[in-house]
């Protein structure tokens, strides 16, 4: 048996290092015809050469001064003034002057809110200004983009990858009506068995199953053969973004970073955790895996499976009932209120996700947690969390002390040092990745979800997440953000200062390029 498998794995390999070559190779074949054209202009029509000189001057106060996150300008700024002409066809080619990818999406408007839906944001709203009056302000910008606040709801607050999953898994085995999921990394392993059984068990049962995963996320770690199984028990599946496609606009670079797993209408999850076992910390990978999630139940749960339904009739999915079937069914009674949001690369200038951190931050009278796995931050961003800190509130910022990307990391640590002179206090987790995605302001409000504070996150990933109001799992995380800074070490300026010299002329470099890491 093992012998026969044999084969099947090797094509595997082949057809997943074809795929990745196959993009490699078009991307090195777009550089070195542009460095070509450039050597022939200079050498054979000087004025033209001359004149995409001037222009891509032009090209470069054009940049600067583009409206929109600052984070991916001094990369294509120096790019274009070092290089012109090279810089300025590259920008060209990808498509630099036009942040807004729509891929092969349709465009198409999410579940319409009934007016009477809409009517009880608003009195939610309300009651929360009465309340909170504080973070009413939020709850309205987020309504006004069309992301309603619900009560009614339940929250559970997740501490690690392993009781998020294994709470996920518990509740698909009782689905009477539909599950979807959309994951930026699914991989082969002991979660994978689990969840592919589930979903096959349910299908045949006559659940309506769903599956959204990312290519660039998963391609080498699920294989097609696992994919077509599922779909021969009857679970739909779609990829999102296929490597292979729109290489000559680096359209692959806007990924599906939304973890949503729904269940029944009636329970939602999301967070920073991937269907994968190092999530769970069944193998290690970077030291301890440590992350976090959320599971709503009620009202707020529709939030979230509104997002996969929109994402999934965008890349032409069908649905088998209309969208109000999928509609939680009950009442639930709960504390607190809360509000799903997503955000993508084709809402830019808009960064919903972005500013609602902001105004987290900017809103904070005692205190602000926050998890990230990377930095990469706007000058809005840096700006708020100094000025935050310099206003006497407790900014604690925690990383990883075992990072995943260490380029990126590097390109992290170049922020540092602002933040601590302005009265940030970073916590290095020396556990191993701390990989989850979660800011607490004033025991009062949370967000929990898939956003890392980056560039990508802010600008070219499709991210997702749930803005909590009083919710009683706040104190939960509160407890855990206590647990995870006694594991870690803290950073001082004076430390900061003493870092190997090669990591401070490496940062700086990365960091003009934090857009493209």
């Amino acid at each position: 048996m093992n012998n026969r498998n044999i084969p099947q794995k090797t094509e595997r390999r082949i057809s997943v290092a074809l795929r990745l070559t196959l993009a490699v190779v078009l991307l090195v074949a777009q550089v070195a015809l542009v460095f070509l054209l450039s050597r022939v202009l200079k050498q054979h029509i000087a004025i033209a050469y001359t004149a995409l000189e001037l222009l891509a001057i032009v090209y470069a106060i054009r940049v600067y001064n583009r409206p929109g996150c600052s984070t991916y300008k001094p990369g294509w700024i120096v790019l274009i003034l070092a290089l012109p002409v090279v810089g300025l066809i590259l920008y060209w080619l990808w498509s630099g002057d036009h942040q807004s990818k729509h891929l092969t999406l349709k465009k198409i408007a999410p579940p319409k809110q009934t007016p009477t839906q809409q009517e009880i944001s608003k009195n939610n709203i309300e009651k929360l200004r009465c309340e909170r009056p504080q973070w009413a302000r939020l709850a309205t910008y987020l309504d006004s983009h069309d992301f309603p606040l619900y009560g009614h709801t339940r929250t559970k607050y997740f501490a690690g990858g392993e009781a998020y999953l294994d709470d996920m898994l518990i509740e698909m085995t009782k689905a009477e009506r539909f599950i979807f999921m959309e994951y930026f990394i699914m991989a082969e392993g002991e979660i994978w068995h689990r969840l592919s059984k589930i979903l096959a068990a349910k299908a045949a049962q006559g659940v309506e199953v769903k599956l959204i995963f990312d290519d660039f996320g998963s391609m080498l770690r699920l294989h097609r053969e696992s994919i077509e199984e599922l779909r021969q028990a009857g679970v739909e599946t779609q990829v999102f973004n296929p490597v292979h496609h729109y290489v000559n606009r680096l359209y692959f670079n806007y990924r599906d970073h939304r973890k949503i797993a729904c269940i029944d209408g009636k329970v939602t999850y999301t967070g920073g955790v991937n269907i994968a076992d190092e999530y769970a910390n069944i193998i290690e990978r970077f030291g301890h895996w440590k992350d976090s999630g959320v599971r709503l139940e009620g009202e707020g749960a529709w939030g979230l499976c509104r997002e996969f339904i929109h994402m999934w009739q965008r890349m032409g999915g069908m649905l088998e009932h209309e969208h109000d079937f999928y509609r939680p069914i009950g009442h639930w009674e709960a504390q607190g209120y809360c509000q799903s949001i997503s955000d993508g690369p084709d809402n830019n200038p808009l960064a919903v996700a972005e500013d609602t951190y902001l105004q987290l931050i900017a809103g904070a009278r005692n205190m602000v947690y926050i998890t990230t796995p990377y930095l990469a931050i706007s000058d809005a961003m840096m700006n708020t969390l100094c000025m935050t800190a310099e206003s006497g509130v407790d900014v604690r910022l925690m990383v990883p002390g075992i990072p995943d990307h260490k380029f990126a990391y590097l390109a992290a640590e170049c922020y540092f040092g602002e933040l601590l002179r302005h009265g940030v206090k970073i916590y290095i987790y020396e556990p191993g990745l701390l990989h989850g995605k979660s800011v607490l302001v004033d025991r009062e409000v949370a967000f929990i979800g898939s956003v890392n504070m980056d560039y990508r996150s802010f600008q070219l990933h499709f991210e997702c997440g749930a803005v909590l109001y009083g919710a009683p799992c706040l104190e939960d995380l509160l407890e855990d953000m206590d647990s995870m800074m006694e594991k870690s070490h803290t950073l001082s300026y004076e430390e900061w200062l003493r870092r190997p010299w090669i990591r401070r002329i490496l940062g700086p470099i990365l960091r003009l390029f934090a857009m493209w890491m």
